[in-house]
């Protein structure tokens, strides 16, 4: 008789910027929700008219407390939003049950520059502790998505050393 080893699902949260990527979000789901357990916020979840630290404090203990790794997809105005600052950073905070992994995906005709994705993404990735991708690259097969979020998933225990989440937070979009 043979045993079958399953397969862990990772616990994932998606970070982006709503108004701009939320179809690439929506994209990144459909090809590869079934892949890991979405710890994500959907569009609907929290009332926009509550208090910004209200909603700071529902995004960490409803969906990211637990989470194993974040994946930031990068668009053109992404690295200049509170909450995907935010939730980077309390990914990074072992307060929330642990660090979490971290990498960003670029969406389609976007290029990694510093200067234009999350600060503390950038942080991160300059310290090893987090890697980014290009859609094309990440996006083109499950065994892709499942390696690299393995590989994050892994950082967060081999490389948690290397974690730098020591920026003030953003208090306004930038």
């Amino acid at each position: 008789m043979f045993e079958s080893k399953k397969e862990t699902q990772h616990k994932v949260f998606i970070s982006y910027y709503h108004k701009d990527d939320e179809y690439y979000r929506n994209r990144f789901e459909e090809l590869f929700g079934h892949l890991f357990i979405n710890r994500s916020v959907k569009p609907g979840d929290i009332d926009a008219d509550v208090s910004t630290e209200y909603i700071k404090r529902l995004i960490q203990q409803n969906y990211i407390t637990g989470t194993s790794v974040v994946v930031v997809l990068v668009g053109p105005n992404t690295g200049g939003r509170k909450y995907v600052d935010w939730e980077i950073s309390v990914a990074l905070s072992k307060k929330v049950g642990g660090y979490a992994g971290l990498l960003g995906i670029s969406l389609p005709d976007r290029e990694f520059w510093y200067d234009e994705i999350p600060p503390r993404l950038a942080d991160n990735v300059k310290t090893g502790y987090a890697k980014t991708y290009t859609w094309d690259s990440a996006c083109v097969s499950e065994s892709s998505i499942k390696s690299i979020i393995e590989e994050a998933f892994q950082n967060r225990i081999d490389k948690a050393d290397r974690i730098n989440n020591s920026r003030e937070h953003f208090k306004y979009n930038r």
